[in-house]
């Protein structure tokens, strides 16, 4: 049995992302299109590749009726010259995460939701940012609410009813 009937680079036709193990549709070197191949991919992270996207297919014991798709690559999209030891992860919409040297991560998108169901902490001695800060809820400052505090012994109202109205001697 030799490697060639083992191995073939391909590409991507479609991607069948909603199983457990995802299936691609491929299309081989020579216009050998195979259908329901398992996509493998390693622990903790999943992809859906796009049409045209580069595999390489594995054909275990050689019998080609059972594709494997060892590894998915889309070098249209990958992002070039990163550093020795440095790691990416990225989209096709310039969307990235990117671990550089020097323990920095740059994450770049145009919108960034962190969904937490108990809290988000920062242990850092600086926050910086740029823009306005949006809140739907109260800020707490040195135990201090920042909607229900005293401020000259006149307590602050909603941003909606304004300040309280004296009672009326």
């Amino acid at each position: 049995m030799s490697l060639k009937s083992m191995l073939a680079r391909g590409t991507v036709v479609l991607a069948a992302a909603g199983k457990k193990m995802q299936t691609l549709q491929v299309r081989l070197t020579a216009g050998e299109l195979k259908d329901g191949a398992e996509h493998f991919e390693p622990y903790g992270f999943t992809s859906n590749p796009l049409g045209g996207a580069e595999v390489l297919t594995a054909f275990l014991g050689g019998d080609r009726s059972h594709a494997v798709v060892l590894v998915a690559a889309d070098r249209r999209y990958r992002i070039q010259g990163l550093k020795s030891g440095e790691v990416a992860i990225y989209t096709d919409e310039g969307d990235k995460v990117h671990l550089k040297r020097g323990r920095v991560i740059d994450i770049e998108t145009e919108t960034l939701n962190i969904k937490a169901s108990t809290a988000v902490n920062f242990e850092t001695p600086v926050i910086n940012q740029t823009g306005k800060i949006v809140s739907q809820g109260d800020q707490v400052a040195g135990s201090v609410s920042q909607i229900n505090h005293l401020h000259n012994n006149v307590e602050m109202g909603d941003a909606q009813s304004g300040p309280p109205v004296p009672e009326a001697e």
